[in-house]
């Protein structure tokens, strides 16, 4: 029987230069979609999930991400003594997620590239699977992403990949699964992952979207290749890398979301993702879709 996870950990130690300079000051996983920061859809997600133990692995320069859902009972205090309770229940809010994701933090060190903070984190995680969820992505479903990525696991008790069908042409921005089975109901036995091949050289028609169930295993294959690199000095450690590795001899799945993905990791992905949510907003909704069709008549 597959271990339940418990685990999580969200990489947040990278620049943002995509985005720059919007996030020459502010660090891009606090950067708004709708009424909250980025990286706190990602925290949501995982706690509505169950998971209780959130690791964020972060650079210089984020101490913002701490500041956000560090508790803040004086404030909360005064705003309710300033009689704004809705306002200081928002905010007591946002801090108790801090304890039911039971969130911390640790410095990133090591070589470059997005398999190092996961590294990083699995030193404190023993031989638990966890899940790693990047800090820009926005997940819109009944149910989240993260839970789909949970449930593929306790059926397959192997690493799971998210998979979104893509059109053919957005095959050069992906890495894309070669798929060696579809098990139904979203299902995919895969043998490995492309990056960014080009359209005819795409190897399915999905794209693996930045989440993922990582067991033991794979935690194995980033500390070999960062035992390579400290040898070498060249390259970054990737975590596709290791996951290809492990999927040339033991079975990797792939798990197709239902849900909305909102990428905001670059400019008119940020502006989309923001649009999208203003839209969907109970109260604001109305307004903005009246604006949007009075500006497109103008």
């Amino acid at each position: 029987m597959a271990t339940t996870i418990r685990r999580a950990v969200i990489p947040a130690a990278g620049l943002g230069s995509r985005l720059l300079p919007l996030t020459k000051a502010t660090p891009k996983e606090m950067l708004p979609v709708g009424d909250r920061p980025v990286i706190e859809h990602t925290v949501r997600e995982l706690v509505a999930s169950g998971i209780t133990d959130i690791t964020i692995v972060v650079s210089g320069g984020k101490s913002l991400i701490q500041e956000h859902f560090r508790p803040n009972p004086a404030l909360v205090d005064q705003l309710r003594a300033d009689g704004k309770a809705a306002y200081a229940d928002a905010v007591q809010e946002v801090g108790e997620l801090s304890r039911r994701g039971h969130i911390t933090y640790l410095d990133q060190h090591g070589p470059y590239g997005n398999g190092t903070p996961v590294l990083n984190a699995a030193r404190n995680f023993g031989d638990e699977p966890m899940l790693v969820l990047w800090p820009d992505d926005v997940f819109v479903a009944d149910v989240p992403r993260a839970q789909q990525l949970m449930t593929a696991y306790q059926a397959t008790n192997s690493p799971v990949l998210a998979l979104m069908p893509m059109a053919p042409a957005d095959a050069p921005r992906y890495g894309v699964p070669i798929v060696k089975e579809d098990l139904g109901s979203g299902s995919l036995r895969i043998t490995g992952l492309v990056e960014k091949p080009t359209v005819d050289e795409a190897p399915s028609g999905y794209a693996a979207i930045g989440g993922y169930v990582i067991t033991p295993g794979i935690i194995d294959e980033l500390r070999e290749q960062t035992k390579r690199w400290y040898e070498h000095r060249r390259g970054e450690i990737y975590l596709t890398d290791a996951i290809n590795t492990y999927a040339a001899t033991r079975a990797v799945y792939g798990q197709v979301i239902d849900g909305t993905w909102y990428d905001t990791g670059n400019p008119l992905a940020y502006l989309t993702a923001q649009f999208a949510a203003g839209l969907s907003h109970p109260e604001y909704g109305t307004h903005l879709r009246r604006f949007a069709q009075e500006f497109g008549t103008a």
